[in-house]
């Protein structure tokens, strides 16, 4: 059974306003030694990490248990930690002391600067690069369905975008970030990278910034497209479904069948739409490419890593986190709704931090 981790970004907000609140290092610094919470590009953001787990019922522990010790921490800060993808209300970020945050001010601007979105990162173990990259190539028509089940943020700066994931936009102004083309073998993807690297846009090889690509410190691919997820559960629940296609993908490799064709510019309008729609419309359809209700490429996505998912002991758990989340919607829909209901975005950023360590 291969391994599975989870790295989430995080919110730190004021808990009177709800307003993002420049407090990471507050935070850090009265955080016990063994805490994996961590600074961000930003001041008003936390990140926490899991170690590599086998069983869902330990990674959904485990993020509960960090989730909980940074919203501790952050209250002994006088602030609230919040999981959502990006501030519902306005901000003016401030970048956090460190030198190549710094660089990536002065290189990249506004996109930098601005860059206050908050994602979820799934690792899951491979055992070559070359493995890695065959998965990499099959995974890609499935990764916008995973965007569109965790879309987490409607709101930028006090308006309503019209997107149920507007951090994926915002992700996208990075000159690396997004879907990419095949790359056959691990040859050709390390040769990319150093393609990337020798035009010097980019700092460094922490800047290739696709929605899945090879760890550079584990042996493991990681998946970048998601939003932060705003229940832990639904964090599960994209991990053990990424942990499904990895291995559907591997399978298929080693069975010898090719990967989808798809040219990055499809699967680019494919992204888009599931950042526009989330669950709340049509997302393109990876087996046909048109267009299609959100539930039935949900429902196609399940059928297509459901072999895996029951050799993981994982089918269960996302029949029925699919059906929970299907039910009562993705955290765009629930923070629309509660601005509905309500009239205010302090009110939803309160509704999302009682969320955050359900």
């Amino acid at each position: 059974m291969r391994s599975v981790g989870v790295e989430e970004e995080l919110l730190l907000v004021d808990p009177y306003s709800g307003k993002p609140r420049a407090a990471s290092g507050t935070v850090l610094a009265t955080s016990p030694e063994d805490s994996t919470l961590d600074k961000e590009l930003h001041r008003e953001q936390l990140e926490i990490a899991t170690r590599p787990r086998l069983l869902m019922e330990d990674l959904a522990a485990e993020v509960a248990h960090w989730r909980g010790e940074a919203a501790r921490q952050a209250r002994r800060a006088g602030t609230e930690l919040v999981a959502l993808a990006t501030s519902p209300l306005p901000v003016v970020p401030s970048l956090n002391v460190d030198e190549r945050y710094q660089r990536l001010a002065e290189e990249f601007g506004s996109t930098a600067l601005e860059q206050l979105a908050c994602g979820c990162h799934v690792h899951v173990s491979v055992e070559s690069d070359d493995e890695g990259v065959a998965v990499l190539d099959r995974i890609r028509p499935w990764l916008p369905t995973l965007l569109a089940l965790s879309a987490n943020s409607p709101f930028w700066q006090g308006e309503d975008t019209r997107y149920s994931s507007y951090r994926s936009r915002v992700w996208g102004r990075w000159p690396s970030s997004g879907p990419v083309e095949l790359f056959g073998c691990a040859e050709n993807y390390h040769r990319r990278v150093r393609e990337m690297l020798a035009t010097a846009t980019l700092l460094d090889e922490g800047m290739i910034y696709f929605d899945a690509r090879l760890s550079r410190h584990y042996p493991t691919v990681e998946i970048r497209v998601a939003d932060v997820c705003l229940q832990s559960d639904d964090t599960v629940l994209i991990a053990a479904l990424t942990r499904g296609l990895v291995e559907t993908a591997a399978r298929a490799w080693r069975a010898g069948e090719p990967p989808d064709p798809a040219g990055v510019g499809l699967l680019r309008l494919a992204a888009w739409r599931a950042g526009r729609s989330g669950l709340s419309g049509r997302l393109v359809h990876p087996l046909t490419w048109t267009p299609a209700p959100a539930e039935a490429v949900v429902r196609a996505l399940l059928d297509h890593v459901g072999e895996a998912l029951e050799d993981n002991g994982d089918l269960g758990l996302a029949k029925e986190g699919l059906d929970t989340l299907m039910g009562r919607g993705n955290g765009a829909h629930i923070q629309r709704e509660r601005l509905r209901r309500t009239g205010s975005l302090r009110a939803v950023v309160e509704e999302c931090v009682r969320r955050t360590t359900l």
